[in-house]
């Protein structure tokens, strides 16, 4: 069976929305299964499960027992929060071929065209990470040390979308390369704030051979970061020139009112959801009076700190004038 894992929580729950109405419009049966980032998921689940029949990982009692065994293979002050790589559960749930998805993303062709490729491969992803070479992956020392050949540096990859089989790694071997990557924090770039992209590099290079960038197979393949500003809407979907965009992953770019493509994704978070379209304008309209409120204070205030300045200005012109008169 071929799928879908998202890993979301009730913070994340207005992107999780959009991304699902983005991947339910094109491909309305691909099953989804949600990870929970922690313990605050129901209003998430009931949600995705109730707008677009998404199913709630099986066995949870895993979840935790994965999330355990890695905060004890890593330092504290190396991975502070485990469940960053619970996103790596997706090997060892109900599906056997399986496209991980991170919530700051739309789809706008269908699912399953991307999980095909793992007819080719046992891993798959699609960016352009390799032509900004090995930042925020790996530091010089897994060169200098020659870690990994050349052509598989060539193969790093953004840890927001990617593919997988199930059998393709197994838990003992996920275990010995996390102690591996926790006794050589050297080998990784964390200096722009990534937590699970690096290790999750690692990984795949090291146990996972038969790999295969989207991209690179198929040489029109637009481009994805939503930090980009050149893309066009036509409909519901972006292009780069006339080639339609597989996804699109803001990918540190902020995701908020004003930024980029918000009107793209407000289309799809409320697509399906007109109830949270109103709750989200009644939002909108209240935060705009309490900024209007606060300006008119401001204004009040500062009218009263003029007026107060003159007076005081007045009454120091009228004691001079006095005390020149004086003999």
């Amino acid at each position: 069976m071929r799928g879908i894992y998202i890993v979301a929580n009730d913070r994340v729950r207005e992107n999780a929305i959009a991304l699902l109405s983005s991947v339910r419009q094109h491909d309305p049966k691909v099953p989804v299964y949600l990870i929970p980032f922690d313990d605050s998921y129901q209003q998430v689940a009931t949600q995705l499960r109730d707008l677009y029949d998404v199913q709630l990982f099986p066995n949870l009692d895993f979840l935790n027992s994965l999330t355990q065994t890695i905060g004890e293979i890593f330092p504290r002050d190396f991975l502070a929060l485990p469940n960053k790589m619970r996103k790596l559960a997706a090997w060892f749930g109900p599906l056997d071929d399986f496209l991980y998805i991170d919530t700051d993303i739309l789809f706008f062709t269908p699912v399953s065209e991307t999980l095909a490729y793992l007819d080719q491969a046992d891993f798959i992803w699609c960016d352009y990470h390799f032509k900004g070479g090995l930042e925020d992956v790996f530091s010089d020392r897994v060169v200098e040390q020659g870690l990994f050949s050349p052509e598989a540096l060539g193969d790093v990859f953004n840890s927001g979308l990617w593919g997988s089989k199930k059998s393709a790694l197994t838990l003992d071997q996920l275990y010995q390369l996390l102690g591996e990557c926790a006794a050589h924090r050297e080998y990784f770039d964390f200096s722009n704030g990534t937590t699970d992209q690096p290790i999750m590099n690692y990984l795949v290079l090291k146990a996972i051979p038969q790999r295969l960038n989207i991209v690179k197979a198929n040489p029109g393949e637009p481009g994805s970061w939503g930090g980009s500003t050149h893309f066009e809407r036509r409909g519901d979907v972006l292009f780069d020139r006339d080639c339609p965009l597989r996804y699109l992953h803001w990918a540190g770019t902020p995701m908020r009112e004003g930024g980029p493509y918000r009107d793209l994704w407000e289309h799809y978070r409320y697509r399906n959801d007109p109830t949270g379209k109103i709750a989200a304008e009644k939002r909108k309209a209240d935060v705009n009076r309490q900024k209007r409120a606060q300006l008119k204070a401001n204004f009040g205030l500062s009218s009263l700190k003029m007026q107060l300045k003159m007076q005081l200005k007045k009454q120091i012109k009228a004691l001079v004038n006095k005390s020149s008169t004086r003999p």
